[in-house]
């Protein structure tokens, strides 16, 4: 039992340790000599119970000491408190809750949507195949999300989103899904860091979805403008010698996807055979392309390119290939109207190949085209020297050995480019 102070008017401090009742509810925590304090015990009903509580008012002794007149004065205001219904402990971590939230609100509200943006590039940049894809990444959203840049990121809605969507949704669907998907992905990552909170208004299903058409609806797809296969040799013929002309040659003779040539390098080269490793192919594994005559051939006139960052085919900047821009450019500069992309050669060659006979397998592993099912379990050699002929009469079909000379010289800078 806590023993009381005389009597509770006197102002003289108990020396002794222990608990001593300086009032009602009043009680001075004497631990030593040098080291007490003031608490403030009371009860309330919580539900059906009746639940004691102790309440810390501050040092007894000390520099900045309650003394006895302030400390039983502060007593008495919260012994009204409690008659009127109150609860100061519990008022008081309700209290510090709020202000630890607004503390924390107002770091939220000191982060931008694009520096979440910037936060999740940065992190998940080291996972993506290419560098490329991040650049995609931030220019999508500096591009078409400018509605969002200075907003802070947990302030973003459902209509902020539409702002950004709506004015591309059915001009540029492809582009306005991606940015639809790069927006909830920050958003998602911004809501694990405690930025924001509450569902994703960026989210498709059950959301947007209602709100907006489906990509798919909005315009058919258009697939990648093509060259009919016996129209390929003409076109190869008149490329020029340029640098982006021997980039673009190889890719239609490797029959790979542009950006697999574009960041091709010379330690990928084992002979006559190209090991593309998987982290830079669509499938993320390796593919092993057979190189034919041909494709040596311009590997052979770019060799005096060569540098120490090891690119193929390099671009102006140490450190980085030549742009997929390179290769389009070259594609426009062209006499006439040809009506055809980069990828869209890899569908000229699956053509030559079914008007050829070729086995549709043997074609599909010359594109790097995942097998699935049944098929996946029993094929599962890369049949490299079969595609090793296969390529090669490709190779011939596009650049006629009695015409290689003239198409493939070696380089003695970057003309034409």
């Amino acid at each position: 039992m806590p023993k009381r102070a005389g009597k509770w008017k006197t102002a003289k401090l108990e020396t002794a340790p222990g608990r001593y009742g300086y009032g009602p509810g009043l009680y001075l925590f004497r631990r030593s000599a040098h080291a007490a304090s003031w608490l403030f015990r009371y009860s309330v009903l919580v539900g059906r119970r009746r639940v004691r509580r102790e309440m810390g008012l501050g040092s007894a002794v000390g520099p900045d000491a309650l003394s006895v007149d302030k400390a039983r004065a502060r007593a008495a205001t919260l012994r009204v408190e409690v008659r009127a219904g109150g609860d100061p402990v519990a008022d008081k971590d309700t209290k510090r809750e709020a202000e630890r939230a607004a503390e924390k609100q107002a770091a939220a509200d000191a982060v931008s949507f694009w520096d979440a943006c910037e936060a999740h590039i940065e992190t998940h940049r080291p996972g993506w195949k290419t560098a490329l894809h991040g650049e995609q990444w931030e220019q999508s959203l500096r591009d078409h999300a400018k509605a969002l840049h200075d907003l802070p990121v947990g302030a973003v809605d459902t209509e902020h989103v539409l702002k950004v969507l709506r004015p591309i949704w059915l001009v540029k669907p492809v582009t306005a899904a991606r940015v639809r998907g790069r927006i909830e992905a920050v958003l998602d990552s911004a809501k694990v860091r405690g930025l924001r909170s509450g569902e994703n208004p960026a989210r498709w299903k059950g959301h947007l979805s209602l709100m907006l058409p489906k990509p798919g609806k909005v315009k058919r797809v258009k697939h990648h403008a093509a060259l009919p296969w016996r129209d390929v040799p003409a076109f190869l013929a008149g490329l020029g010698a340029g640098l982006s002309a021997k980039a673009l040659a190889f890719t239609t003779l490797t029959a790979v996807r542009s950006g697999e040539a574009i960041g091709a390098r010379w330690s990928e080269i084992a002979g006559d055979v190209w090991i593309i490793p998987g982290e830079r192919t669509k499938t993320s594994q390796q593919h092993r392309v057979p190189l034919s005559a041909q494709a040596l051939a311009i590997l052979d006139a770019v060799k005096p390119l060569r540098r120490p960052d090891g690119f193929i085919f390099p671009g102006d900047i140490e450190g980085w290939p030549i742009s997929n821009m390179a290769m389009l450019m070259r594609l426009r500069r062209m006499k006439g109207d040809v009506q055809a992309t980069v990828h869209g050669f890899r569908s000229s060659f699956r053509d030559w190949c079914a008007d050829s006979g070729v086995p549709r397998e043997l074609a599909e592993a010359c594109l790097a085209h995942t097998a699935g099912g049944t098929e996946r379990a029993y094929y599962r050699s890369d049949v490299i020297d079969l595609r090793r002929d296969l390529m090669q009469r490709w190779a011939d079909h596009c650049l006629p050995p009695a015409g290689l000379g003239a198409n493939v010289v070696p380089l003695a800078g970057r003309e034409g480019d």
